[in-house]
């Protein structure tokens, strides 16, 4: 199982970088686990590579009566809204979070909690609700340096990025190689002037850095 959360990643990282060859490589890396763990269900005679093909397909035909039914839904928000009705009525599942996985990345899992949420009225208004929710944990954390003070403001800023449409996980990603960028870019800024970036003091480091973000821009 590892093994197949790591390829899904890898799968992810080759698409964001918009590299075609990797991403055909990774997805045949990702493809062969598939193929693997449907043997394994075929062995202990517990379906198989077909069963999860016809599975897939019943299962989206399904969950999308507006495509391949009678039933209209002309926003995103409808469609979302009859996705969470089915697999609650029509599938039998029980409960607001019903199926979340626990092992899903802790970005992605407070993600669904609060979509969940939302699906049965739980939620800020606006989104304004939302940033002065996050600006009231950012105080209490301040307030209290604490990891459970922190774990609130990353909940709350989780609750904002959904609000404006962007995936947490995917921009934290972003900013974390922007910064790994920068700081490698700064590291080759300072060699040019025939300085070492690693032990220069932080204001130094820190000068370095701001031309880095300038010439990123």
């Amino acid at each position: 199982m590892p093994h197949t959360v790591e390829e899904a990643y890898e799968v992810a990282d080759a698409a964001l970088a918009d590299d075609d060859a990797k991403l055909l490589d990774e997805l045949g890396d990702l493809l062969f686990q598939v193929y693997f763990l449907s043997l394994l269900l075929q062995e202990r005679d517990r379906g198989g590579l077909e069963q999860v093909a016809r599975a897939v397909h019943a299962k989206l035909v399904r969950r999308h009566p507006h495509v391949f039914g009678d039933v209209e839904a002309r926003t995103a928000e409808r469609v979302r809204s009859n996705w969470e009705r089915i697999k609650r009525d029509d599938e039998g599942r029980e409960g607001i979070f019903h199926d979340v996985p626990e092992s899903l990345p802790a970005l992605l899992y407070a993600r669904k909690i609060q979509q969940r949420a939302k699906h049965v009225g739980f939620e800020y208004p606006d989104t304004a609700g939302a940033v002065a929710d996050l600006e009231d944990e950012l105080r209490e954390l301040k307030e209290d340096l604490s990891p459970e003070e922190l774990g609130d403001v990353l909940f709350a800023a989780v609750n904002v990025a959904r609000r404006i449409d962007a995936d947490p996980e995917l921009e934290l990603r972003r900013a974390a190689q922007r910064f790994r960028d920068r700081v490698t870019t700064a590291e080759a800024l300072a060699a040019e002037r025939g300085e070492n970036w690693s032990e220069l003091p932080l204001e130094q480091q820190d000068r370095y850095f701001d031309l880095a973000k300038e010439a990123s821009r």
